[in-house]
């Protein structure tokens, strides 16, 4: 006999999005049950294993008031818990890692635990009930409207059903779209479509979809050796070449992404000048730390190495979409198995043996993250798409983005496309610091659902600038509070963002709550 669970508002993923999500909501008074598939709330942050991808004024503005104190939370948790040097304790702008991508390179246990805390007052309170370990399964529809869905524990098989008057599709695939009949869109959009400069000529091609990365974490210590067993598929990646790329896929050669020309890497800094792989997502700086307590520097790899775009995960038979997820996880094995045998030293040796894989810092058996680090998901048909033509640099004559009236947040980073299922190499072309209109979270048809991830209403193109942490954060915040203030008013979404006066009631909440709505002028990135 199946379970049911009722609240104000189910949230299904626990992803960036999805935890900002619920902790408007909760913020707000409303119940509220949130899903998530792993053992780890907060996604890309935590269970993907991939440091914040942000802006260069992320450390004055252009995010939201939760998403700041979650970075200055996981600074607190450094000084309060860890044993740090005096000097780095009183940094103001400390960068754990001292990691080139961020400027709050951070473990993601670390991220995990300050999230936790965030949540702890709702949790303990009642107001929001977290499943860990279901999935979607289904989705009950009653014209217009979603009335519930079904999920299932992956483990024990058990399934529950959730009812709320409002849902938030938080999770990284965008699974409610097909399961509610909601409209939604995958893949590259075509010129025809879109008139987007950089979309595909001729048809549209669903299945062209951003590669997806099994991350995982080494420290590294010269005079040890922690080899891994040889994995299954090591030979057939090893010599595996894409048609763009230079060389191997597991070599020092890859390729730069704003002209896709050749460019050399090393491993580590101070070995040539090259751009050095370990210290870009690097987590642990052991400078910061009391030399006593033996901290190693610890790195997550993400690297153009371990990205896998052999094939498509989105709407394929759940056997080809585990054959997949199974040789990415392959390649991210084989890509340390060869940095600890063969990658070329600058003494002229091969391989660092000296890396540890770090199983627990991604709380794996295997080592690899709870969960691929998903770059583009299912979009949803919504009430306004986001083009390259309000964005880009290039197709802005005036240096401004598009302004949007209903803005509900905002964001900045590069249009940013990694290699995809099709074959094609990066596409990477600068931008404007930007807005996030509410008509992208709203689908068409649908009344009672708002996206709060990577399945709002962009396109292939502009989902290579709205998919990063601050963004996804700030979307799943205003969904929260969207829900939430439909709940007050007896709206729907739509009401809210076709009505000015109600609009402007909804965003000035958002501005109490600290969500800034609009940059001041900027150049582009």
């Amino acid at each position: 006999m199946k379970r049911e669970m009722q609240a104000d508002i189910v949230i299904l993923g626990g992803g960036t999005g999805g935890t900002a999500a619920a902790l408007a909501a909760a913020a707000s008074g409303k119940t509220v049950i949130m899903t998530e598939e792993t053992l780890w709330i907060g996604g890309q942050l935590t269970s993907q294993a991939v440091p914040p991808d942000e802006h260069p004024w992320i450390e004055h503005f252009g995010c939201t008031r939760t998403y700041r104190n979650f970075r200055e939370g996981v600074r607190q948790y450094y000084r309060e818990h860890f044993p740090m040097t005096s000097t780095a304790r009183n940094l103001p702008g400390l960068n754990p890692g001292g990691g080139i991508v961020s400027r709050i390179s951070h473990d993601p246990r670390v991220g995990l635990a300050v999230l936790q805390q965030m949540l702890a007052p709702y949790i303990h309170s009642g107001r929001l009930t977290i499943l860990y370990g279901y999935r979607i399964q289904k989705a009950e529809t009653a014209g217009d409207l979603v009335s519930s869905v079904t999920v299932r524990h992956l483990g024990t098989g058990d399934k529950l059903v959730l009812q709320a008057p409002f849902f938030i599709d938080a999770t990284e695939l965008g699974e409610l779209l097909p399961l509610a009949g909601i409209e939604y869109v995958t893949g590259a959009e075509s010129k025809t479509q879109t008139d987007e400069p950089h979309a595909v000529d001729g048809d549209p091609a669903p299945q062209d979809i951003q590669g997806f990365t099994y991350c995982f974490a080494v420290d590294y210590t010269e005079q040890e050796e922690h080899l891994i067993d040889k994995p299954k598929m090591y030979d057939f990646w090893r010599q595996y070449r894409a048609d763009f790329w230079p060389d191997q896929l597991l070599s020092l050669t890859g390729v730069r992404p704003s002209t896709n020309e050749p460019v050399e890497y090393e491993i580590f800094p101070g070995h040539g000048g090259k751009f050095p792989l370990f210290q870009y997502r690097q987590i642990l700086e052991p400078a910061h730390f009391d030399n006593r307590y033996g901290f190693r520097p610890l790195s997550l790899v993400n690297w153009p190495q371990n990205d896998y775009w052999l094939g498509s995960i989105i709407d394929v038979p759940e056997e080809e979409a585990a054959r997949h997820l199974h040789q990415a996880k392959q390649l991210s094995l084989s890509l340390l198995y060869w940095l600890q045998t063969e990658a070329p030293r600058p003494d002229g040796g091969l391989g660092y043996p000296g890396l540890r894989l770090r199983r627990d810092v991604v709380g794996t058996e295997d080592g690899l993250a709870m969960a691929p680090y998903i770059r583009e998901s299912r979009r949803i048909q919504a009430e306004f798409t986001v083009l390259e033509q309000h964005v880009a640099t290039a197709s802005r004559p005036d240096g401004v983005a598009e302004w949007f009236p209903d803005s509900v947040g905002v964001g900045c980073y590069r249009i940013d496309l990694h290699p995809s299922t099709g074959n094609r190499p990066y596409i990477d072309i600068s931008s404007l610091p930007f807005q996030i209109p509410l008509g992208s979270l709203i689908p068409k048809r649908v009344k009672n659902v708002l996206a709060a991830g990577k399945n709002i209403g962009v396109t292939h193109i502009t989902n290579g600038c709205y998919r990063l942490h601050p963004v996804e954060w700030n979307i799943g915040e205003a969904a929260g509070y969207c829900a939430s203030f439909c709940l007050d008013r007896n709206l729907f979404p739509t009401d809210v963002r076709n009505h000015e006066e109600t609009l402007s009631d909804y965003q000035q909440r958002l501005l109490n709550q600290g969500i800034e709505l609009q940059w001041p002028k900027l150049r582009p990135v």
